[in-house]
């Protein structure tokens, strides 16, 4: 596909708000795997690969629903549309939207959830796995010939941990977070969900912030990005660290200060690094982390622990839900 509109024939019933036009922002966003159905009532379908900032008032226009995974719709867009019904999100997050605008112009606002179940959490233990484990250094060594030249049948170029009776300290206690203790369980490790940073009093399902920071062999995140979170692990919690635990983002960049997480590597507090997402996606010039990604014990994925062929046809499956439901009146799964 390129960048131009494409017209998809419309569906049947024309509903409450009769004859609707759908415009979706960024299909390039989706995987090429999923089926892209349509909702089933009458409707115009337009869809664009990807949208500039500058493109978005100008292609939403005569819009009354908008699909947007992660082209911004800020204040200025909603008040030059004043067509707009609803801004229908294949993605969790919202941040990329202006909830209060939408709110105010009784434009209704629904994300899909819980389609990323198995899929992040497989995607963050398949990062534990690879650095506790060194794969990323040992596959490096045979591609260079290191394997070949050993004198014996193996040879210990890096470390190997097992994760039975190590501890994971989990930030975020939904159900991506829920789903990673449960891995976690199966391979005899023992999960402590993190209360919330400068919180107290939560209840008993949650190890005090500072303890989990200190104590934890892996820290994974798994929680939103908001302005409680954003660098909840910086230098003080760095410093804090006794036991050089690996440091897993697979869920929203900017909860961990980049920079301070390459010094902490740097000086030896923690053991490696496995993100999936960063500050800035995808990575600007000046980002720490592109200055150490040649070392065995750093991998960066570019956002796809999200991204199975099962999850995003799940992803997809409920957006035309989601939809349908607004269509008969009923919207599901609203943020606005």
């Amino acid at each position: 596909m390129n960048d131009d509109a494409k017209d998809a024939p419309s569906g049947k019933s024309a509903g409450r708000y009769g004859k609707m036009r759908i415009v979706f922002l960024d299909r390039s966003t989706i995987g090429p795997s999923v089926n892209v159905s349509k909702p089933t009532f009458d409707h115009d379908w337009v869809e664009y690969d990807r949208t500039a900032p500058d493109e978005v008032i100008g292609r939403l226009e005569g819009a009354d629903i908008a699909v947007s995974n992660k082209v911004p719709i800020r204040r200025d867009v909603i008040e030059a549309l004043p067509k707009l019904k609803m801004i229908c999100i294949p993605a969790t997050g919202h941040d990329a939207f202006d909830i209060d605008a939408c709110r105010e112009r009784g434009i209704v606002v629904s994300n899909v959830r819980g389609y990323a179940a198995n899929t992040v959490p497989e995607h963050t233990f398949a990062l534990i796995l690879a650095l506790r484990r060194s794969l990323v250094g040992f596959r490096q060594d045979v591609i260079n010939g290191e394997w070949q030249k050993a004198a014996q049948f193996c040879f210990f170029n890096h470390p190997i941990r097992d994760l039975v009776g190590s501890t994971l300290g989990i930030f975020g206690e939904g159900v991506l977070g829920q789903g990673v203790a449960r891995l976690a369980r199966a391979f005899g490790m023992e999960p402590h969900f993190a209360a919330h940073k400068g919180v107290e009093g939560l209840g008993p399902l949650y190890t005090p912030f500072d303890q989990v920071i200190e104590e934890s062999d892996v820290l994974t995140m798994h929680a939103p990005l908001m302005p409680s979170t954003r660098n909840m692990i910086s230098d003080r919690e760095f410093g804090m660290m006794k036991k050089k635990p690996l440091i897993i983002n697979a869920s929203r960049g900017g909860l961990v200060d980049e920079a301070a997480l390459v010094r902490a590597l740097d000086a030896g507090r923690i053991s490696g690094i496995g993100f999936d997402v960063l500050t800035s996606e995808p990575p600007l010039p000046d980002n720490p982390l592109l200055s150490v990604l040649d070392r065995p014990n750093v991998i960066v994925t570019p956002h796809t622990a999200w991204a199975s062929d099962e999850a995003m046809q799940t992803l997809w499956d409920q957006v035309v839900d989601h939809l349908e439901n607004f269509q008969r009146g009923e919207p599901s799964n609203r943020v606005a």
